[in-house]
């Protein structure tokens, strides 16, 4: 694996645009939450395949697929930001979390499920917890039985994070958002209350608010109870694809907005709900969720406000066509 370019700040969060033996090209991010230090929260995003089969309406990672990655290829990743900042092999931080959501839907790549065995063994890291970020495809239940038994056997007592990203509740609108076939909510909580055992972190509901997307708690209600799962609601971050299909945030950051009226009313329901805005300096880096660099390099009309800072060429790197 080599890096081919990079673009960010090391005080907020670095993209890495790395290539394969095969040619094949994915990002990796690595980034921290200012003003908490890497030592207390480290946080690494990481490809499981070459673009992404979902094609979401708000994801520049989709619309093109290139197969899966391997489990090498996706510890590679790993390694190498591990390496950046500690080369000794040891990882410090309280909470070293690793979200397989950089590009590609994970339930989908059976190859992630090595990875998950293997690294409590391969990395000292006594904070490491994997998150998974997943729109629950149906061709994937064999995924979701296997990750169950792994989870239970290596990421005990809330070492784990399982997020099942909704984005609705209203069942026409979510098809549209997300074309693929894919787990009812009533299928999502019955994995779900399987899945939570006492002392485990909570199942996360989210949703990236977009305009006319609505959200009803007492849909949510009749399936989710809120002693197993929380709500994390995030602005639509600005993507190309997001432009393209005329969608927009429902929650306006660079407003200074931080709180919501659905989060109020999911509140009042009773579900824990985060409001996770973020710095919105990483939209500027081009690293936050559904955000691509490489969909960057190739648009012809670029966005104004995203993908804004300049992107390092590496020896032998890419250029923009």
């Amino acid at each position: 694996m080599k890096v081919i370019a990079s673009t960010g700040r090391e005080d907020v969060a670095v993209i890495y645009i790395v290539q394969f033996s095969s040619g094949k090209m994915v990002e990796c991010v690595e980034s921290v939450q200012p003003p908490i230090p890497r030592e207390r929260k480290w946080v690494l995003m990481i490809s499981t395949m070459f673009g992404c089969p979902i094609g979401c309406t708000m994801c520049d990672a989709g619309g093109y697929y290139e197969g899966k990655l391997t489990a090498q290829e996706i510890l590679e990743q790993i390694d190498f930001l591990m390496s950046r900042r500690f080369p000794d092999g040891n990882v410090p931080s309280r909470q070293f979390k690793i979200q397989f959501a950089r590009m590609g839907e994970p339930a989908l790549n059976p190859h992630l499920l090595n990875v998950l065995e293997e690294m409590p063994r391969r990395y000292n890291a006594p904070g490491l917890m994997p998150s998974i970020s997943t729109v629950a495809p149906r061709s994937a239940t064999l995924f979701f039985k296997k990750l169950l038994n792994i989870k239970r056997e290596r990421y005990t007592g809330g070492g784990f994070q399982l997020q099942f990203s909704l984005h609705t509740t209203d069942d026409k609108l979510r098809g549209k958002i997300i074309p693929v076939r894919k787990w009812s909510f009533g299928e999502m909580a019955e994995f779900g209350e399987r899945f939570y055992s006492p002392g485990d972190r909570k199942i996360t509901l989210s949703f990236a608010l977009a305009q006319g997307m609505p959200v009803e708690p007492g849909i949510l209600l009749r399936y989710f109870s809120p002693d197993k799962f929380l709500i994390k609601i995030t602005p639509l971050n600005p993507t190309y694809r997001a432009r393209k299909n005329n969608m927009s945030s429902y929650i306006e950051p660079l407003h200074g907005q931080t709180d919501c009226d659905i989060a109020a009313a999911l509140r009042l329901a009773g579900y824990e709900v985060l409001v996770s805005i973020g710095e919105t300096e990483e939209n500027l880096i081009g690293s936050n969720c559904g955000q691509y660099l490489l969909r960057h390099l190739a648009a012809s009309a670029p966005m104004s406000n995203a993908y804004t800072y300049d992107i390092q060429i590496h020896t032998g790197g890419l250029t923009k066509s």
